[in-house]
């Protein structure tokens, strides 16, 4: 097939897996591949990033948009990852912190009411047990519904409403399996300390080299074009714009790019209520390790006073992610904190700097961190996808597009949560139909 007028959008995951089955050209916005799923080091009292580590690796390594490990996946893909890169096996250990209270209750918290103490643990069980049955139409609905009164007051209300910008009451619910009910494990967890461990990520896969390795591995075997961010699709003229003033013709497209900016890349307009997402800023911290630094891999938080809804501890999952130096005795730690921003709403750079330093302040109070060595800000617009109750805009979209040679793959392209290795094999299947 000759497909020469044919162009990936995106040198993400998917766009990278794309591009090394089909051979096709892949026009990427920035200077390097990965998308939001790469790592970048900065070293102690310095703010440019680097994307390759230092020979004498004394720097923390971070992510762009947090930390992003690989769960879940067809076994032919984690294969096939493997054979990109070396990588290891972690066991998921994540609480919800009540800073307040200074507890930690294991996630998921359903499943480990004892922590909450006997009454909270009792009232939770009987309203879990007698939930009322039938139709929910918003997030907010079903938490109540599945969980009852007493666990929505006390985490699932603060928490979600920093988790989703505010959006949890409008939208509808999706993703279930992050918050699985299962009423044996709620009982077992009421009485007992050690419940099972469940949900989507119980177990995950992280390259030893960083996830940008990966990402630098598989763009070695495509034909890729940095620096080219797309400024408008011409869908009657088959034009495709971009910033530096170059124009393309293209006969078919594949667009890894969020279904939402490629309707306003296109100009096409959508007979349906637009459904939301919601931005992320994310704080990379690199810093010295406090006392009563916790050995989660990641936190939950309902009640943090800076407005974040997840502390994450690169490092606690492998300390890899610290200066060499500290690698042995990991005295310090490599963190990620993540606080979620209705859309078009991205903070200006004294507002961020402030929000920082709130931050380090609050990390600080809690003796997670003693001094930050480095605080680096990156910023997600699309970050949390999410449906509105009986929506169609999601298919029509998706449809209305085809219409015109362009096809959406991919976590973002086409509106679904899913993982890294989900979304590398979404770009061989899509590859392989235009090879």
């Amino acid at each position: 097939m000759n497909n020469k007028d044919t162009f990936i959008l995106g040198a993400g995951m998917t766009g990278l897996a794309a591009g090394m089955v089909s051979g096709l050209k892949v026009y990427e916005a920035e200077e390097v591949p990965g998308g939001i799923c790469s790592s970048y080091y900065l070293q102690a009292g310095k703010d440019d990033p680097l994307y390759t580590a230092p020979e004498d690796e004394e720097a923390y390594r971070f992510e762009i948009g947090g930390g992003h490990w690989i769960f879940g996946g067809d076994p032919a893909i984690l294969k096939f990852i493997k054979s990109q890169v070396p990588v290891k096996s972690y066991k998921r250990k994540s609480s919800v912190y009540f800073s307040k209270e200074d507890l930690y209750v294991p996630y998921p918290l359903q499943n480990h009411l004892s922590y909450l103490g006997k009454d909270i643990a009792l009232k939770a069980i009987n309203e879990i047990i007698n939930s009322p049955e039938g139709k929910v139409a918003t997030m907010a609905d079903w938490i109540e519904q599945s969980f009852g009164k007493t666990l929505l007051e006390k985490f699932f209300a603060p928490f979600h409403e920093l988790y989703t910008a505010g959006l949890w009451t409008r939208i509808a619910p999706q993703d279930s399996y992050k918050s699985p009910v299962n009423i044996n494990l709620a009982l077992q967890g009421a009485y007992e300390k050690v419940p099972p461990a469940v949900g989507y990520n119980t177990t995950y896969l992280y390259p030893k080299p960083g996830l940008n390795v990966l990402s630098q591995r598989i763009a070695r075997n495509c034909d890729i074009d940095y620096g080219k961010k797309i400024e408008q699709i011409n869908t009657k003229k088959k034009e495709i714009s971009f910033s530096d003033g170059s124009l393309n013709k293209y006969k078919n497209i594949i667009s890894t790019l969020p279904l939402s900016t490629m309707l306003g890349i296109t100009g096409l307009q959508i007979d349906e209520q637009n459904d939301l997402h919601s931005s992320v800023l994310v704080l990379n911290i690199g810093a010295t390790k406090g006392r009563k630094c916790p050995d989660d891999h990641w936190l939950y938080n309902p009640d943090a006073e800076s407005g974040f809804h997840r502390v994450g501890f690169y490092s606690n999952v492998d300390p890899s992610f610290l200066p060499a130096s500290s690698r042995k005795h990991e005295d310090r730690v490599s963190i990620y904190v993540e606080r979620a921003y209705k859309p078009d709403s991205k903070p200006t750079k004294r507002e961020i700097n402030s929000y920082a330093k709130k931050v380090v302040k609050e990390l600080k109070s809690w003796k997670f961190i003693d001094e930050a060595e480095t605080v680096h800000p990156t910023w997600i617009e699309v970050a949390y996808t999410w449906s509105m109750p009986g929506s169609n805009w999601k298919q029509i979209a998706i449809r209305e597009l085809e219409k015109k040679g362009i096809y959406q793959i991919g976590r973002y392209g086409r509106w679904v949560f899913q993982g890294i290795a989900d979304s590398i094999k979404d770009g061989f299947f899509i590859g392989g139909a235009f090879k």
